[in-house]
């Protein structure tokens, strides 16, 4: 879903350990902006990248002050549904951007999000069920995900589709991942993962 990174200026929202920041250099990135609001994060980033043209700073996505116009391409992966306004958060990306330039971004899938209480339900007949409670009822949602109390913000797809429309992008493409029986073969722990898409990838261009 990512275009030729060859020469790019390249902005990676929620970098965490700069994993991809690494890799866009990799791929021929000219210079690599990491942001993520994790001070250990960062240390853990900086300690890893020997790279003058990959950066990292601490900053909020929310509050981001950078100048307009520097980037070919935002990245964000698995991010945006820990914003609380992703509508604001898709016109600093626009603003952020050149004419002409992309983003690419992962959330949760909004399936995944609507549980009120993550996890499967066992039917009488000992079919499993993912519940899907107040779809439509976009609001904060406090998880259970490696620690409990963990805060992410339910929207719909239609949500985010409109919040880039509303800014002048185009939608490139759209995928609900879900792995594939070559990947289930290899990891049969994914089976359940077929029944509703965990993720959620849209790529867009002004």
């Amino acid at each position: 879903m990512l275009p030729s990174l060859e020469g790019a200026r390249v902005l990676d929202l929620g970098c965490g350990f700069g994993a991809f920041a690494r890799w866009a250099r990799e791929m021929g990135a000219v210079t690599v902006l990491g942001v993520d609001r994790s001070e250990n994060m960062l240390a853990r980033a900086r300690g890893q990248t020997r790279d003058p043209a990959v950066r990292y700073v601490l900053a909020d996505i929310e509050q981001l002050a950078l100048p307009e116009a520097a980037f070919d391409l935002v990245y964000s992966s698995l991010t945006l549904h820990y914003i609380a306004d992703v509508a604001a958060a898709c016109a600093t990306i626009r603003r952020l951007l050149v004419a002409g330039g992309r983003l690419v971004f992962s959330v949760e899938h909004p399936i995944f999000t609507a549980p009120r209480t993550p996890g499967w339900r066992t039917e009488a007949d000992g079919a499993r069920v993912w519940p899907v409670n107040d779809y439509l009822l976009e609001a904060r949602r406090v998880t259970e995900w490696i620690t409990p109390g963990v805060v992410k913000y339910h929207r719909t797809v239609a949500s985010y589709v409109n919040s880039l429309i509303a800014e002048g992008f185009h939608l490139v493409r759209l995928e609900e991942w879900g792995p594939s029986q070559e990947q289930i073969a290899q990891h049969p722990e994914w089976a359940d993962e077929v029944h509703r898409p965990p993720f959620l990838l849209v790529a867009a261009r002004l």
